[in-house]
């Protein structure tokens, strides 16, 4: 009896003092105590991460405010150099008693080597995806050193651009640009310019840092699905994935139940069917309620708590129909079985700066569009996809979105490594996105096949017919085959169209047609009245410029030259055609006016007379139209452009007369 119970308190000394490992998978922020550097100086200041070199050097005092007066010419240096950041973070030995620790990049902008204590962990080359590593056996105890070089944009893609076989366009890039990089760069196309938007190409780590540390297995994905649904009853599909280190049985709990499973090492995918009697449906703006629902999956290894995820989601169909009709090509939606009218705007990024946007301005952002009384915005290709937050709030508050790949205004080059950095891309972002019940279309471009067939860039680059076949053949391996075929994959069931728009303005049989970007008025500087004349089945984009409230432009422009001839009001509208056309109609319907600040009051309420006539036309033709998105929402910077919400979240007077003509049904 005593020979046993000395055995026993051996073996409880031993279990005491053995390293315990932790079970629950614990994700740590990596954000605090970075700083920066200029490569190849010694210099080093302190770094926001997430941030951009251009508001760390902002916020060091070595530059002025990127967006005041014409500094945007003025910084165009920092586009060219390379910039390092590094920090530290300690580690203890319960850390490194963990399984698995993992390195986790959501966002680094653009070109970037990585390096854990003096190791190359990673080489990014994509804004639009995350980059995940396995370093523990990197790790230390004590203080572990993390540095992220980035390699200047421009001077990344040089050689590349210059040994390309065909010069691309690259729409948003000006003449000035000596070496265009854009079309070549998986990056935000609209940094590199547009025509209501500056030229700040960043780098940074622009998305937060994870330090995750798991045990045994982990969730990395929970999406669920809408099988089918009447008034009684809705079936439903949950698909979790996850990552186990070694083979096993674990047991899930979903929701009430409590399910065994047998995971293999490595991804695992897991179906699991349930129903939900008399379903709430999840309506758009309008039409009803977006009702949500939540399916909470924990992950568990004989009893102990694993990972657990929670998500969101809705019992909704959404349909798009494009198919020959009597009049031409339909293009509209179906919502849970109803034909629904589209009434919303076209998204862009709220900064240059992206990291900068407040939780509290996507919040006002998204009250906004509802109170508009819209029911979808458009996220477009020269942007971002953009973060969670925005998408979650478009779920509550019952937004559609129509999402575009990340592509606009360019031609884009060809070869495998190209290809394969894009379809990683998709993968993620479709995985990513599919489980908002907001998510209506996803749409593979911006503008790009309208151009090609209707803009002269064969004659403008001198491609010959043989050049021809190639770049159209790699257009349509990305997006008639490439980005439709990872839909069907990923995202089964949702509609995907190729291209915006599929129907060009030039001609009235185009308008019985699909998709269509109406840009008579103000591109073809054809009058208002146009606007009532010209109504395709779908508008998705047309507009008419204004300037912001005097107060936003005070924020940018010194006093003495709020002027419009002066060289900083000039040097801010980035449209080709200037403000004469503003003044233009000012003067047609109103009066030739007395003050800059007059002609600022009066160019907005000649874009809500604009505004009023197209939506007004737009909503008396239906169902021949049948959804109307103008161009633009908001700014991404303090200037004239087509928005109806200027940088600064000030609504134009535009914002009401779309409010009130959205109220229309």
């Amino acid at each position: 009896m005593k020979l046993l119970l000395k055995i026993g308190i051996v073996l409880l000394l031993f279990s005491c003092h053995k390293p315990q490992k932790k079970q629950l998978k614990t994700i740590q922020l990596l954000h605090q105590n970075w700083e920066f550097s200029q490569e190849g100086k010694e210099e080093w200041n302190a770094a926001q991460v997430p941030g951009v070199v251009h508001l760390d050097l902002l916020k060091n005092d070595l530059i002025d405010d990127p967006y005041w007066e014409d500094n945007e010419l003025k910084q165009q240096w920092i586009e060219a150099e390379n910039w390092e950041y590094r920090m530290q973070f300690s580690l203890d030995q319960e850390d490194l008693n963990n399984e698995k620790i993992e390195l986790n990049f959501k966002g680094l902008d653009t070109y970037a080597r990585v390096f854990l204590n003096d190791q190359k962990i990673l080489m990014a080359s994509n804004m639009f995806r995350s980059w995940r590593k396995e370093v523990k056996p990197l790790l230390k105890k004590g203080k572990n050193e993390l540095r992220v070089v980035f390699e200047s944009p421009i001077e990344h893609n040089k050689e590349w651009v210059e040994n390309s076989p065909h010069q691309l366009p690259s729409g948003n890039e000006t003449e000035a640009i000596e070496t265009k990089v854009a079309a070549f760069s998986r990056k935000a196309a609209y940094q590199f310019g547009w025509d209501w938007g500056p030229r700040f190409v960043t780098s940074g780590i622009w998305r937060p840092i994870e330090l995750i540390q798991w045990n045994q297995a982990q969730i990395l994905d929970v999406y669920t699905s809408t099988l089918s649904f009447d008034e009684k009853t809705a079936s439903l599909q949950t698909e979790i994935e996850i990552e186990a280190s070694e083979a096993g049985q674990f047991e899930l709990l979903i929701g009430d139940g409590l399910v065994q499973t047998q995971l293999e090492k490595g991804i695992n995918i897991i179906s699991h069917q349930f129903e939900i009697k008399e379903p709430k449906l999840w309506w758009a703006n309008g039409s009803g309620e977006p009702h949500l629902y939540s399916q909470k999956v924990q992950l568990l290894s004989n009893g102990a708590l694993l990972d657990s995820l929670t998500q969101a989601f809705g019992v909704r169909s959404i349909e798009l129909v494009n198919e020959a009709d009597s009049i031409g090509t339909s293009f509209y939606f179906k919502l849970n079985g109803k034909a629904v009218f589209m009434k919303g705007a076209n998204y862009i990024p709220q900064d240059v700066f992206l990291h900068r946007v407040k939780p509290e301005q996507y919040e006002n952002l998204i009250a906004a569009v509802k109170g508009a009384n819209m029911n979808m915005i458009r996220v477009w290709g020269g942007g971002i996809y953009e973060k969670d937050l925005f998408y979650e709030l478009c779920d509550r508050n019952g937004i559609l979105v129509w999402q575009d790949f990340m592509f606009a205004g360019s031609l884009y080059p060809e070869g495998d490594e190209f290809r394969e950095n894009v379809k990683e891309e998709a993968i993620e972002n479709i995985k990513r996105l599919r489980k908002h019940p907001c998510l209506a279309l996803w749409c593979g471009n911006n503008e790009i096949e309208v151009a090609w067939k209707n803009w002269g860039w064969q004659k403008q680059y001198g491609y010959s017919p043989e050049d021809s076949i190639a770049i159209w053949n790699n257009y349509l391996s990305l997006f008639h085959q490439l980005l439709p075929d990872l839909v069907e994959e990923y995202h089964s069931g949702a509609d995907y169209t190729p291209t915006s728009p599929l129907s060009n303005w030039g001609t009235a049989e185009n308008f019985n047609h699909s998709s269509m970007h109406y840009w008579g008025v103000w591109h073809g500087k054809e009058p208002f009245e146009a606007f009532e004349q010209n109504v395709g089945r779908f508008m998705v984009e047309y507009g008419f410029q204004s300037f912001p409230a005097m107060e936003s432009l005070q924020k940018v422009i010194a006093d003495s030259n709020l002027q419009l001839e002066s060289p900083s009001m000039q040097h801010r509208q980035k449209s080709y055609i200037g403000n004469g056309l503003i003044l233009q109609h000012v003067e047609q319907y109103y009066e030739t006016p007395k003050s800059f600040e007059d002609f600022v009051n009066l160019s907005q309420e000649v874009q809500a007379k604009g505004m009023r006539m197209a939506i007004r036309a737009h909503l008396q033709k239906q169902p021949h139209c049948m959804g109307s998105l103008f161009w633009q929402l908001n700014d991404c910077w303090p200037g004239p452009s087509w928005s109806v919400i200027d940088y600064y979240g000030n609504k134009k007077v535009a914002y009401e007369a779309v409010k009130e003509e959205f109220a229309t049904q």
